[in-house]
């Protein structure tokens, strides 16, 4: 975020006027500034009787993550944990949590297999691996992570990155090596 204050406040008004369906899918083409800032949101929207998204743990993010979220939120703590393999139900939609580090320590996928559908937030993008060049990311971590637990993904399922366009696992599997070659 340039301005973390506007851009939160920004967010947070976008984030109110989503249904639950849209809200999941600007969740996952923002970053993890604004993830926290939309958490938050969820919680706002449960309290206050608006229709809220009905994730069963509330605020959740995956433990690795929660020094980023003390950046934004330095008085509040996540209601609970996102795990690898966890069951949400969002919006009448079942996802599984994939725990994919690498952009960040504490980056989750959401999986909709019904939907044939993964939302990659920024770990995998058309056209390659989500950005690593932060104190927080790694490279080869990112990589491992895309090969062994987005890759492992039926090929038709469709990968709704954080930003860009969409892509599907089996166009990006050919270009694994290559990603690696070039070092980003």
């Amino acid at each position: 975020m340039k301005n973390p204050q506007r851009d939160a406040e920004q967010i947070r008004e976008q984030a109110l006027q989503r249904s639950p369906a849209q809200f999941l899918e600007l969740y996952a083409r923002v970053g993890e500034h604004e993830r926290a800032v939309m958490l938050a949101v969820l919680r706002e929207r449960t309290s206050s009787g608006q229709k809220a998204i009905r994730v069963h743990l509330g605020d959740a993010l995956h433990p690795d993550d929660l020094p980023l979220w003390k950046q934004t939120h330095p008085d509040k703590a996540p209601d609970a944990e996102l795990t690898d393999g966890q069951g949400l139900t969002v919006a009448g939609i079942e996802l599984s949590v994939l725990h994919t580090p690498g952009h960040a320590s504490g980056a989750v996928c959401l999986y909709a297999p019904a939907l044939t559908a993964l939302f990659g937030g920024d770990t995998l993008f058309a056209g390659g691996p989500g950005a690593t060049g932060r104190s927080y990311s790694h490279f080869p971590t990112i990589i491992e992570s895309i090969r062994d637990r987005l890759l492992t993904l039926p090929g038709d399922t469709v990968v709704r990155s954080g930003n860009g366009g969409e892509t599907t696992v089996a166009a990006g599997a050919p270009y694994l090596q290559e990603w690696i070659g070039r070092g980003f």
